[in-house]
């Protein structure tokens, strides 16, 4: 039996951020990965101003800015004439003191990498990854730790268990953790869910804009990445089989007719084994915690895909914790109230983010779907004409929210002094 002072379980954005700010608060942290590395496709991978100035505050803004990546500082709709109507200019809000105008597309698993190499610097934190949390430890009603199972190679595995003073579940939307604990969750209807893909993107193609397509029965988004284009399909909730039996040469067909930038390339499909699918789900706990746990990210409120914020309010859930609680944690005695102070400041922002998203589900992406909508919304597209101004709001709710967290002051660091 191990132990340590707080358990998190995840090595997600959330997990790994909460566990490096934990950390360098001198709370002893242990991160539970399950797979053994990072390295997966088609996972949340913009990071919004609100995190590239976290990542400046915690002197690693140097670092995420040397990585890979393409920046995306546009929302466009298309305009009369094949043009486009820019709905969203990030660049203006370097007008309200945003100091990164606009949105970087970096694999998360370099966001994830570079989140382990700086909390190995620091003597609390701990990463074990080949790690899955198998079930929590009750003792006297109180969560007291978790078991779990650890892969040796060849099929093999060792179990064990590690208590703590507090256990974080930031397992993702199918969280072991939270099913465990029975914390009631609110499910909201959604109509559709996503197809992710690539297709190569041509040297020319260089317009820095996120462009969502609209057509009857269809709506795509397209993101510029290096070197390729990464492409969110949208269709009908619960239509997976019936895509997938229709075969790669139709699903060719719908990308090419509604996406006709990509149609001299949709042949790079090679089979529907190309195309993963996502079960998108919008829901929140009622309430994030029990005695001994809490649930943040999408463990605590599952996101829609709808203006790719997940990854970010997971983050901005990840420096709430660390802020209210390493005082707690330090003390080592983490009260229920403790827990719920966490809810109660990242609850109001969820709620938001959560109420935007369902109006564009109810008057954009569902209406599309059901073949009542056959372009983007005309009234949208004239007002954005009329006041360009008003592109400031749009971006603004996308790239800093409603309550963008900061790193707390024991947290910061200059890039000199990152090792």
């Amino acid at each position: 039996m191990e132990r340590t002072t707080c358990c998190v379980v995840g090595g997600g954005p959330a997990g790994m951020m909460l566990g490096l700010l934990l950390a360098r608060a001198g709370v002893e942290v242990t991160v539970l990965e399950k797979h053994g590395d990072f390295l997966r496709d088609f996972r949340g991978d913009t990071v919004h101003p609100t995190t590239l100035q976290l990542l400046d505050d915690l002197g690693l803004g140097e670092r995420f800015a040397a990585l890979p990546q393409s920046r995306v500082d546009e929302v466009a709709l298309p305009g009369e004439n094949g043009g486009l109507q820019r709905i969203g200019n990030l660049r203006l809000l370097s007008r309200v003191g945003v100091r990164h105008p606009y949105i970087a597309l970096v694999p998360q698993w370099d966001l994830l990498d570079l989140l382990a190499d700086a909390g190995r610097a620091e003597p609390a934190f701990h990463l074990r990854m080949d790690t899955r949390a198998t079930s929590v430890i009750r003792e006297n009603g109180r969560v007291v730790g978790v078991r779990y199972r650890t892969a040796t190679g060849d099929g093999e595995h060792t179990d064990g268990e590690i208590r703590a003073d507090l256990t974080v579940a930031c397992d993702g939307r199918h969280s072991v953790l939270r099913t465990e604990s029975g914390l009631p969750m609110t499910e909201f209807d959604v109509p559709f869910d996503t197809w992710w893909f690539r297709l190569p993107r041509h040297t020319q193609e260089t317009h820095p804009a996120l462009l969502p397509k609209v057509g009857r029965g269809r709506f795509a988004v397209v993101i510029p990445r290096e070197g390729y284009f990464q492409i969110a399909y949208l269709a009908r909730k619960g239509t997976d089989a019936q895509l997938r039996a229709r075969g790669v040469e139709a699903f060719r067909a719908d990308v090419a007719e509604l996406i006709p930038e990509v149609a001299d390339r949709v042949d790079e499909l090679a089979s529907m084994d190309d195309v993963k699918h996502l079960d998108v789900r919008l829901n929140r706990l009622r309430r994030w915690a029990v005695d001994g746990m809490l649930c943040i990210g999408d463990a605590a409120h599952a996101m829609s895909p709808i203006g790719g914020v997940g990854i970010n309010l997971a983050i901005q859930d990840a420096v709430a914790t660390a802020t209210l609680l390493a005082a707690p944690l330090r003390r080592r005695a983490v009260t229920p109230r403790d827990l719920a102070r966490v809810r109660n400041r990242r609850l109001v922002p969820t709620t938001l983010v959560q109420g935007l998203q369902r109006i564009m589900h109810a008057n954009l992406a569902g209406p599309a779907l059901a073949g009542e909508l056959d372009g983007p919304p005309a009234p949208l597209i004239r007002l954005m004409r009329w006041v360009p101004a008003l592109q400031i709001v749009p971006a603004y709710l996308v790239g800093v929210g409603f309550r963008p967290e900061r790193a707390p002051g024991w947290a910061r660091r200059t890039p000199a002094t990152v090792v």
